[in-house]
């Protein structure tokens, strides 16, 4: 089964962020989202990023920034100060520092100390696929997305409204699904009034 959704998401995790100097400026790398590792929303919910989930949009217009701040800007795809590329691994990026900005700078340094230690990126979802690995859990694997920006964060300040946004896609396949069984029903009911036979309980089992 696959999704389409047009709200703006947002996913963190903990990263290995590298700091280093780079033709004297001040370089912030390492990785955003990590492909095929599985994430646990609870109540049985689970999701993973397939490789190749972001390569039709890293060329895109895309910002760093800190904790999803739009007015702390770290760098920008088309400004070439961000550079992204996905690997077997993950989606990995390097955040060129400028050294004249305040902000920047002291987020360079908290990031340094390990002060700074988590990452996250806003994204779109383009596709997706839903499966069911048993009778009580669901899982949605991400095909591809629409990239906006990465974040260098603080706290995970967005994970309660991804658990959310499943939470209410995992209402809407329920629903469907019993909307599906209350169909066939009907048509299997009135198939058997039609030929005047009797569906036992054994026989709505099946």
């Amino acid at each position: 089964m696959e999704m389409e959704r047009h709200k703006t998401q947002y996913r963190t995790l903990q990263s290995k962020f590298t700091t280093r100097e780079e033709d004297n400026a001040p370089v912030i790398e390492g990785y955003f989202a990590v492909f095929d590792s599985i994430y646990d929303m609870g109540c049985g919910m689970t999701e993973s990023i397939a490789p190749g989930a972001f390569s039709n949009t890293i060329s895109g217009d895309v910002r760093a920034l800190a904790d999803h701040d739009t007015r702390l800007v770290l760098g920008r795809t088309t400004a070439h100060t961000l550079e992204l590329r996905e690997d077997s691994h993950g989606l990995w990026g390097k955040i060129i520092i400028n050294s004249k900005d305040t902000d920047a700078m002291n987020l360079y340094e908290r990031v340094k100390r390990g002060d700074v230690s988590q990452c996250s990126f806003g994204f779109c979802v383009v596709s997706e696929e839903t499966s069911f690995p048993t009778e009580d859990t669901i899982h949605w694997t991400i095909k591809e997305v629409e990239l906006f920006e990465v974040s260098c964060c603080t706290f995970p300040a967005y994970e309660q409204t991804a658990i959310s946004a499943r939470k209410q896609d995992l209402e809407t396949i329920q629903k469907r699904k019993n909307d599906a069984w209350r169909k066939s029903m009907y048509v299997r009911l009135k198939g058997a009034a039609e030929n005047g036979t009797e569906i036992t309980d054994a026989s709505q089992k099946n």
